[in-house]
């Protein structure tokens, strides 16, 4: 905040309130087209083939955005903060086992959840701990951490697996199940979400984290506690990992080794996608969402026009390279119009 002196106003807030504005009205109108280009494609898919949009067809779609839009909310509040996590496809995967484990032994499903839950949440507190405490930048910690997890995964999974034979009907019915075409699974996702946008947009802590990826150091000197911040974003980041997990469990009945390995990548793509801009600061939960709804809707959308599914990766890495070039143009476009605003009311 700028300080005037006696008799003088401050200068600095219309033009920061003015570029704040412009941030928002570009972010919602990519969130907008995002809408429309997916709107666009399943539209275009259904003219081509009409059992697309059929009841099973949308559960299929639901199913498979559920688990991604889940890791991709968490996520984007550590990229708010103008870090990253590179270990939640470790963390998804360890906890589904761990999951399923409870569960292979007669326990109850809501435990087994909350075992997930509470296993991403100690794994999302190291990284939180390593990166607010330590210092250290966030993509060497979730780095190492992404191969320390899955080495203790691979070292207690070994060569076991766990199937939907080993689990309780009643769970594995609630992962495949739903409210018409509406999964059990997307209406928990969708209900996270909406809480995640409320509290980023309407208690102070949520909008902090805004404001600390904005600028670090005048958050630090407006008295914003920046480490408490970032390891309450990386905690929740691993509870909804964790999360993700055990619905991973309930969707597919399988686990191994090798599960959720490369999901990283793909979370990260959609939340950049979606408009969360990776340097911070920038950027909504449905945003990410959205992303995550266009990644997975090409993985299905490519199959169904009868299109190798070999494109699916080179499609995302032009989306993400699209999304990166985006968020610098608006970048530039900012900074232009801080400086005449600046020029104008100094």
């Amino acid at each position: 905040m700028t300080v005037a002196a006696p008799g003088e106003a401050p200068v600095a807030e219309v033009p920061k309130a003015g570029a704040t504005r412009l941030v928002d009205r570009v972010f919602k109108m990519r969130e907008l087209a995002l809408l429309v280009v997916l709107l666009v494609m399943i539209a275009v898919t259904q003219a081509g083939n009409s059992a697309f949009l059929s009841e099973q067809g949308v559960k299929d779609l639901l199913l498979n955005a559920t688990l991604l839009v889940l890791v991709a909310t968490g996520q984007s509040l550590v990229v708010i903060t103008r870090n990253v996590d590179l270990s939640v496809g470790s963390t998804l995967g360890i906890s589904a086992f761990a999951a399923g484990t409870h569960l292979q032994g007669g326990g109850n499903p809501v435990v087994a959840v909350a075992l997930a839950v509470l296993l991403g949440i100690g794994l999302g507190l190291l990284n939180g701990l390593l990166v607010s405490l330590g210092r250290v930048p966030a993509l060497v910690v979730t780095l190492g951490t992404l191969h320390i997890i899955r080495g203790i995964d691979s070292l207690w999974v070994g060569s076991r697996q766990i199937t939907a034979a080993d689990l309780p009907g009643g769970f594995v019915d609630f992962g495949s199940g739903g409210i018409s075409a509406v999964p059990y699974l997307a209406l928990i996702a969708l209900a996270v979400l909406v809480a995640t946008a409320y509290c980023l947009k309407h208690f102070g802590g949520g909008r902090e984290l805004y404001a600390l990826g904005s600028n670090p150091e005048a958050a630090r000197l407006a008295g914003i506690p920046v480490r408490r911040r970032i390891l309450a974003a990386y905690t929740f980041c691993g509870a909804l990992a964790g999360l993700a997990g055990a619905l991973y469990l309930a969707r597919f009945g399988n686990v191994d080794s090798g599960t959720g390995s490369g999901y990283e990548l793909t979370v990260v793509s959609a939340v950049v996608v979606g408009g969360v801009v990776f340097t911070g600061g920038s950027g909504s939960v449905y945003g990410a969402a959205l992303g995550a709804l266009l990644l997975t809707s090409i993985n299905s959308v490519l199959p169904a026009l009868g299109v190798s599914s070999v494109w699916v990766l080179a499609i995302n890495g032009v989306l993400l390279i699209l999304a990166i070039a985006v968020d610098r143009i608006v970048a530039l476009r900012v900074a232009s119009a801080l400086k005449k605003r600046n020029a104008r009311h100094a």
